[in-house]
């Protein structure tokens, strides 16, 4: 099975937070829902304070509890690309994807009763185009394509950085570029 996922340069992010919106916006979610959230997680102390930002949305796993959990198969893996999508006029809304994922990725959508998540904007993946997460980025933090030619291109790149679950949970789709102050 191929595999999309992303790479994201936590030295360039500034926190702009335009992946969030743009995402917000192609989706429209409502109030206070997000499918992709920046988060700037601070620490240490005068006069040596610290901060680092993490731009976090599905992480595409290989092994996604969400899909594993789902009892009416609202939630699959695609074969062609490895990005997990939904069927929104499949799910009940029990809320079990929710529950299962250990990176918050889907979303429980008040509204429709039903559970919503980021699909790396398939729709513009079967057309040859980039998450507009991706193209949204002003510092290019962000990058998507096949996850082996990620790897290639980022050989430093990893996925455990302090603020992030145990990459052995679900092996997730995502690579990142970690500051100092993010290694494990």
């Amino acid at each position: 099975m191929a595999q999309k996922g992303f790479y994201y340069d936590m030295t360039t992010c500034i926190a702009c937070k335009a992946c969030q919106v743009a995402c917000k916006d192609k989706n429209n979610l409502p109030l206070g829902v997000v499918y992709r959230k920046v988060y700037t997680i601070e620490g240490g102390k005068f006069p040596h304070p610290w901060f680092y930002h993490l731009s976090v949305g599905c992480n595409h796993c290989a092994d996604p509890r969400c899909v594993e959990n789902c009892p009416t198969g609202a939630l699959t893996k695609r074969e062609s690309d490895g990005l997990v999508v939904q069927d929104p006029d499949v799910c009940i809304g029990c809320r079990y994807c929710t529950w299962s994922c250990p990176y918050q990725g889907p979303k429980y959508l008040e509204e429709e009763g039903r559970s919503g998540k980021c699909d790396g904007c398939a729709d513009l993946v079967d057309q040859g185009m980039k998450p507009v997460c991706v193209d949204a980025c002003v510092m290019r933090a962000l990058e998507f394509g096949d996850l082996e030619e990620l790897k290639r291109k980022h050989p430093d790149a990893t996925f455990d950085v302090n603020g992030m679950p145990d990459s052995g949970l679900t092996h997730p789709a995502l690579l990142l570029k970690p500051t100092p102050e993010a290694r494990r």
